[in-house]
């Protein structure tokens, strides 16, 4: 647009410079007058060749500062309008979604952590209830043997009762019987020593006063 804009002044200065140089004559024959416009128009060339660039010219600093605001207010509204609302709203969204995995990764911690309570709880009942029912089989343990102990005592001092009554009787007869072999023993001696007949209650009489 600038290049454009200085093409047009240098166009317009050469055909100023033409207007004003004198023509040719009648037969279109050029004269003195003609080689000055050539000369003119040569040199307008030349001084169209080393014109300033046209950003670097200060000529031109007004319009350029003036699409400069007008390009930066469009690159600003741009970005207020369109740009900066969607990223905001790719943040807001974001941040949404990660209070939310921040809210399910506390309510999971949280739900972790009353099954593992619970977990604890049972497992403590559990502990519980089987040494409560190792105590109770140890109970019934101890006095079903304590019973069975009573009873294996009572019938061997049953036993032993029957027995020591039965060697007593035994012994009573024993001795009973000793009494009488005694006496007969004794009778047999006497009649076969003294000869006739022997007195049996002395004899007995004797004999249970030897004993006695």
């Amino acid at each position: 647009m600038f290049v454009s804009s200085a093409h047009a002044a240098s166009t317009t200065e050469t055909t100023v410079a033409q207007a004003e140089t004198p023509g040719a004559d009648a037969h279109g024959t050029p004269g003195a007058d003609a080689h000055g416009a050539t000369t003119a128009h040569t040199e307008t060339g030349a001084g169209h060749e080393k014109a300033v660039f046209p950003p670097f010219d200060s000529t031109h600093f007004a319009s350029q500062l003036l699409w400069l605001a007008l390009t930066f207010a469009v690159f600003y509204l741009f970005l207020s309008r369109v740009v900066l609302p969607r990223i905001g709203g790719t943040i807001e969204t974001r941040r949404d979604r990660i209070a939310t995995d921040l809210d399910q990764a506390a309510r999971m911690k949280q739900e972790s952590d009353e099954a593992l309570a619970a977990y604890e709880q049972e497992l403590a009942d559990a502990k519980a209830k089987a040494n409560s029912i190792a105590q109770t089989a140890r109970d019934e343990a101890k006095a079903k043997a304590e019973a069975e102990q009573a009873e294996i005592s009572a019938a061997l001092e049953k036993k032993l009762s029957d027995a020591e009554a039965s060697i007593a009787a035994i012994k009573d007869k024993a001795m009973q019987e000793v009494g009488t072999i005694a006496e007969d023993t004794a009778t047999e001696v006497v009649r076969k020593i003294l000869g006739g007949t022997v007195d049996r209650p002395s004899i007995a009489a004797a004999v249970k006063s030897v004993r006695g």
